[in-house]
């Protein structure tokens, strides 16, 4: 079987010929990871990890920080011998050939456009918090109660969830305008969350009790349910740190600046999800709520809701940050986290709408895609026929689906490119040893593997339906590939990427 991989020179001098415009340094690259990292994972996940975990779901972010830190170190090299749009995508382009790149291009369309519409929920559940709280807020403001009907998808018994349509269009137009403007307001919101999660940590951290955290691993830890289980959901508090190799080919002096915008952002990012879980169980508690017979119940599930109807927990609130700050009586600080939640969520939308669309830019530029994905706007210089595409998508998702179904199934795309990538990264060392490489992943037979592993683990503890759904994603996917895609690829005719 032809494998079609397309040399590494040639997609280099590809992205050369029609390249995007290189605007972003070393500090807006991290701001743009820690815009993308720091989101629903933790301002709105925590109560589904710890209705899986309790207490132990400590023990699950540093399990899939963990696997984040040794695949980004595998992101990190190659971006730094690859600074070109495409991240996963690009690299199998041009390591294990057409089939392979296509499959992760495809996973990466899963990962970010439902990553980004799982935000958007997560965003829409505390703006309708915060405007039932307005007054509190802002006293000369009455509240805003905001219909469920209007306010969730039917998947949560609602008809719309209308503000996650809302915000899901207009970061999409703010995408159309420029990446340079996208990454100015993503600073400003970023700095927003560092705010509101230290004023958090230092709250909450002096109120810790130790009782609060025993038992620690109510439901143990390997299994659909448990520890392990909940690390299979919280990777979603990581999904994004990859979005910074996509910005490779706008980024000045990539290989300096990507390695640093890939591990810095990483690294603050798991400080401060230790100290805010840490801060949140020790509180108030975080043990998991049961059905009548003692069974788990599901996070998201109608039984859950209906078991939480009138109990103050950790897992039954849909805003956790500013529930546990009201009750250790800070109520008006509470208010506040709810409002940095409104104004900074939308700062992760943009990055995963930002990577989904430079991907399928280049995959459209590698003539998988139609062409007009690859249309540059003519003021603007961004690809704007796919970033409207893709924000479509994303605004009719997010307004149908519930938060908790939404990231699982983007954790099935990311765990499948960053396996790729792991793979990937080996494979080149031994193929082409004497590529120029500014940043070389430590120890890379031993971070190679263990980031291999970790993905391949953290998979099989999703449930067997997203397993099952993210297997049929990729079949249509290789459908579109062998009866478009394949036919009308470039590197199959021998022409030069548009």
């Amino acid at each position: 079987m032809n494998l079609r991989i397309k040399p590494l020179d040639d997609i280099l001098a590809t992205a050369e010929k029609k390249s995007l415009h290189r605007s972003l340094g070393a500090f807006e690259l991290m701001m743009l990871g820690v815009g993308a990292i720091i989101g629903t994972g933790i301002f709105v996940l925590t109560s589904e990890a710890a209705q899986k975990a309790g207490p132990g779901m400590m023990v699950s972010f540093v399990i899939a920080g963990f696997v984040c830190a040794v695949t980004a170190l595998c992101y990190a090299e190659m971006a730094s011998m690859i600074p070109v749009s495409g991240s996963a995508y690009t690299y199998s382009y041009g390591i294990m050939g057409e089939v392979v790149a296509w499959v992760v291009g495809w996973a990466l369309i899963l990962e970010y456009t439902i990553a980004a519409s799982a935000v958007a929920v997560g965003w829409s559940g505390y703006m309708v918090g915060l405007l039932r709280n307005l007054h509190q807020l802002v006293p000369f403001l009455p509240n805003i109660v905001v219909p469920d009907a209007f306010a969730m998808g039917p998947g949560s018994g609602g008809i719309l969830n209308v503000p996650a349509l809302l915000i899901s269009l207009v970061l999409t137009w703010l995408l159309v305008i420029g990446t340079k403007e996208s990454a100015r307001v993503t600073s400003l919101l970023v700095l927003i969350k560092i705010v509101a999660l230290t004023v958090f940590v230092v709250l909450a951290i002096p109120a810790m009790h130790a009782a609060n955290f025993m038992p620690f691993a109510p439901n143990g830890y390997i299994g659909r349910v448990g520890v392990s289980a909940a690390a299979a959901s919280i990777f979603f508090a990581y999904v994004g740190f990859d979005a910074v190799s996509t910005a490779a080919e706008e980024t000045r002096n990539p290989n300096r600046n990507v390695p640093i915008g890939l591990i810095g952002s990483l690294m603050l990012c798991t400080v401060f999800y230790l100290l805010v879980s840490a801060g949140a169980i020790g509180t108030i508690g975080a043990q998991p709520v049961t059905g009548p017979g003692g069974e788990v119940l599901a996070p998201g599930s109608p039984e859950l809701a209906a078991a939480c109807a009138g109990v103050k927990a950790l897992v039954c609130s849909h805003e956790p940050l500013a529930f546990v700050l009201r009750e250790l009586h800070w109520p008006n600080v509470g208010n506040l986290i709810g409002l940095a939640a409104g104004l900074a969520l939308p700062s992760v939308i943009l990055m995963m709408l930002f990577g989904q669309s430079r991907i399928f830019f280049t995959m459209a530029r590698d003539g998988l895609m139609p062409k007009v994905f690859a249309k540059l706007h003519p003021r603007y210089r961004t690809p704007h026929v796919v970033t409207i595409s893709t924000g479509l998508f994303v605004s009719v998702f997010s307004s149908l689906f519930p938060v908790g179904v939404l990231a699982d199934i983007s954790n099935s795309g990311t765990l499948f490119a960053f396996l790729l990538v792991s793979i990937g990264v080996m494979t080149l060392r031994i193929k082409d040893p004497t590529r120029k490489r500014t940043f070389r992943a430590p120890m890379i037979w031993l971070i190679g593997p263990l980031a291999a592993l970790g993905c391949l683990f953290l998979f099989s503890q999703l449930s067997g339906y997203t397993e099952a759904l993210f297997v049929s994603w990729a079949a249509v996917g290789l459908l579109v590939y062998f009866f478009y895609g394949r036919h009308k690829s470039h590197l199959a005719h021998g022409e030069p990427a548009e």
